[in-house]
């Protein structure tokens, strides 16, 4: 890859016609040009396929069909891309400005694996509540691995863009498939280069927060596949007694 890259951005949307809009705004408003938009939708019915069909023209692929869940669908979006690197966009995150693509490739190297950066959280009225790292106990690292995620997301997928070469399919039925997701990328990438800066506003919640108790669960199983029975149980029960004390 010799050329500035392609970035293949992906919203995977489900009934949420109130959220839409704003995505799709902070991805067509980038003044970085080489950009794929895709947009899967899981067969909405409360009228997200006519704003997808008013933003066609801004749309390079879009599909409206039922799917299987979440990941299920994101998986749909990995097929469908042909970017150099992939980045989800889902209903209700905002790229963070309108220069925010433009920047990112500045920091861009041809062998560049995976580009990430900071997000920040915003609640319902699209308020600032400060980045991921200074609001959680999860602090973004510089450089990052594989390793660093032994506790749990430290990277937010909204600002995680690995080349779509070493992206793997998310595993389904796990609400936590994006940690595995993050960590597969990592172990295979050669060179993991920080953008230091802010790539997404996240609409806090979600499916895991909903889901909160299985999504514990979810993350327990996940981090045990890569880090082993012993150190992931020293490691949540580290998480548990923070939680309490």
């Amino acid at each position: 890859m010799s050329e500035k890259p392609t970035i293949s951005i992906i919203t995977v949307i489900y009934n949420g016609s109130e959220l839409l809009p704003g995505t799709i705004e902070s991805v067509i408003s980038q003044t970085y040009t080489d950009i794929e938009y895709i947009v899967v939708d899981g067969g909405s019915t409360d009228g997200t396929v006519a704003l997808i069909e008013k933003y066609a023209d801004h749309i390079d692929q879009w599909i409206s069909e039922p799917d299987k869940g979440l990941y299920d669908a994101m998986n749909k979006g990995l097929k469908m891309a042909t970017g150099d690197f992939v980045w989800f966009m889902n209903a209700g995150d905002h790229i963070y400005a309108p220069d925010t693509v433009e920047k990112m490739v500045g920091k861009w190297h041809p062998d560049t694996d995976i580009l990430y950066g900071e997000v920040m959280l915003v609640d319902d009225a699209r308020k600032e509540l400060g980045t991921r790292s200074a609001t959680t106990k999860q602090k973004l690292t510089t450089p990052l691995h594989w390793q660093d995620l032994a506790k749990g997301m430290v990277v937010c997928h909204q600002g995680f863009l690995p080349c779509r070469e070493i992206a793997p399919f998310y595993i389904e039925n796990n609400l936590t498939a994006d940690i595995d997701w993050v960590i597969k990328c990592l172990k295979v990438s050669k060179r993991t280069t920080p953008t230091e800066m802010i790539l997404a506003s996240y609409l806090v919640g979600g499916l895991s927060k909903q889901q909160h108790q299985q999504s514990l669960k979810d993350r327990y199983f996940v981090l045990k596949e890569h880090f082993g029975f012993w150190n992931n149980l020293w490691n949540h029960a580290g998480i548990l007694l923070r939680k309490l004390f």
